[in-house]
C-alpha cells in the first residue's frame, strides 16, 4: 500500500457535473481528491481486505443470530425495549439488505483492524462504487496510472443484483434529507441502480412521510408505501415520535430492521468478547467494565455517532484528540487504539463495501486528523500491475 501524488484529469470539474456528482467540494473545502491516489498489490486487496471484510461479515451476522434470542444482548446493543420483538422478527424473517460498510485501519503490514461498522446507513456510495471506477478508466486512458491499473471495485455491479433480487410489485421509495447535498446525492446514485434493476422508484423527504387511518406510511401523493429505502438510521426512528407505528405500518423497510442489532459501537466488544484476540478485532469493552481501564491507548465512543462526533483518542496518558458532538448522551465503549496508514496526506481510513453479503469494493477517506471527521476527503485506488508497473 502506497499513496502517489497523481496529475488530476483536466476536465475533472466538469465530468463529475456532467454525472451528477454534486458534493466534490463540501464545507468550503474539496471532498474528492484525484491529486492523489492509493496504490496495492493484488495480494494486499485479496488477502488483507476482501478476505478479512468477508470473515468480519459473517462474525456480525453470527452476533445478529444471537442476539435474536437473547433480550440482554439485544439491550447491549441499544436496541430499545419496544422494538426488541419487531428486530428479532426481522431477523428470523431473513429480511432483505442491501450494504454496509466496514471502515479498517489498514497500514500495509500487519491485518486490517475493525474500527466501526456502517451497516445501517453508510454513504461514500456513489464516490466508491462509480466516480472513482470512472476515473480510474479515464485516469488509465490519459496514461495518469499504468494502463495495467485495476481497482477492487464490484459495488455497483453487486448493488443492481441485489436491488434485482427484491421484488418488484410496486413503487420502491427512498427516503433521506432532501436539503443534504451528500445525502441527497447518494439517495439519487441508489434510486438509479435500483432503477436498472427493473424497479419504480420514487424518492420522499424523510420529513414528509405521513401515515394513512390504518398506520400505513404514505408519501406526499397519500401514496403507500409498501418497500422503503432510506438513509436515516434505526436508532432514530426508534426515537421519532411515530416510530411505533413502523411495525405494524406493513413497510418493507431497507435497510432491514434487524440492522439496528449491528449498526452500532456495542458491536466492537461483543465481538472481542466472542474472537479473543482475533487478528482483523481491537481489544474493546464497553465503558464501564473495569477491563476497560487497562486499555493505555484506547479511543472512547457513543455507541451511536456519526462522522467522529463525540469521540476521544487517548495515548500517553492524556487525550490527544477530542471532538464534540451531539451524541454525548448514553453509554460508551473503549476500543484500543491502532495506527491509521499515515502520509502527507493525513491518515486514511479504508471502508469496505458488503453488498449482498459479498466484500466487493472500498473507498479511502483521507482526514489531517486520525479522527475521521465531515472534512475528511475521498481519494481513490487503484490495484498495480506489477508487471506493467511505471508503463503509461
Amino acid at each position: 500500500m502506497r499513496r502517489i501524488a497523481v496529475p488530476p484529469r483536466p476536465d475533472w470539474e466538469q465530468t463529475a457535473k456532467a454525472y451528477g456528482f454534486h458534493f466534490t467540494h463540501m464545507y468550503g473545502q474539496v471532498y474528492w481528491d484525484e491529486t492523489a491516489c492509493f496504490a496495492f498489490t493484488l495480494d494486499e486487496i485479496e488477502r488483507n481486505l476482501e478476505d478479512p471484510s468477508r470473515e468480519l461479515h459473517a462474525m456480525c451476522l453470527a452476533l445478529a443470530d444471537e442476539a435474536s434470542r437473547d433480550e440482554h444482548l439485544l439491550d447491549l446493543l441499544g436496541v430499545p425495549e419496544a422494538y426488541r420483538d419487531y428486530v428479532a422478527q426481522s431477523w428470523r424473517q431473513k429480511d432483505p439488505t442491501i450494504f454496509g460498510r466496514f471502515d479498517l485501519a489498514y497500514t500495509g503490514t500487519g491485518p486490517a483492524k475493525l474500527l466501526e461498522y456502517n451497516a445501517d446507513t453508510p454513504t461514500g456510495l456513489y464516490e466508491a462504487a462509480f466516480f472513482q471506477w470512472l476515473w480510474m478508466t479515464q485516469a488509465r486512458s490519459l496514461g495518469i496510472v499504468p494502463r495495467g491499473s485495476d481497482q477492487f471495485n464490484a459495488i455497483q455491479e453487486k448493488l443492481i443484483a441485489a436491488y434485482d433480487r427484491l421484488p418488484k410489485r410496486s413503487i420502491m421509495h427512498f427516503a433521506g434529507y432532501g436539503s443534504d447535498i451528500e445525502e441527497s446525492g447518494t439517495l439519487s446514485y441508489m434510486m438509479d441502480c435500483a432503477s436498472q434493476a427493473g424497479h419504480a422508484v420514487s424518492f420522499v423527504d424523510i420529513t414528509e412521510i405521513g401515515f394513512d387511518l390504518q398506520d400505513r406510511l404514505t408519501d406526499m401523493q397519500d401514496r403507500t408505501i409498501d418497500v422503503l429505502s432510506n438513509l436515516y438510521p434505526w436508532e432514530w426512528f426508534f426515537d421519532d415520535e411515530f416510530g411505533p407505528k413502523i411495525p405494524r405500518s406493513g413497510t418493507q423497510m431497507i435497510e432491514p430492521a434487524w440492522k439496528a442489532m449491528l449498526s452500532t459501537k456495542a458491536i466492537l466488544p461483543l465481538l472481542w468478547e466472542r474472537h479473543p484476540g482475533h487478528p482483523n478485532l481491537l481489544e474493546a469493552y464497553f465503558d464501564e467494565d473495569p477491563r476497560a481501564g487497562s486499555l493505555r491507548a484506547y479511543v472512547r465512543k457513543p455507541l451511536f455517532s456519526r462522522e467522529g462526533a463525540n469521540v476521544t483518542l487517548h495515548r500517553d496518558g492524556k487525550d490527544v484528540a477530542s471532538m464534540e458532538g451531539p451524541y454525548g448522551q448514553g453509554r460508551w465503549v473503549r476500543q484500543a487504539a491502532t495506527d491509521l496508514f499515515q502520509s502527507a496526506g493525513g491518515y486514511a481510513v479504508i471502508g469496505s463495501w458488503i453488498v449482498g453479503d459479498e466484500a466487493c469494493g472500498i473507498g479511502i477517506r483521507e482526514d489531517s486528523s486520525p479522527v475521521t471527521m465531515n472534512l475528511s476527503r475521498f481519494v481513490p485506488h487503484i490495484i498495480e500491475d506489477r508487471l506493467g508497473q511505471g508503463q503509461p
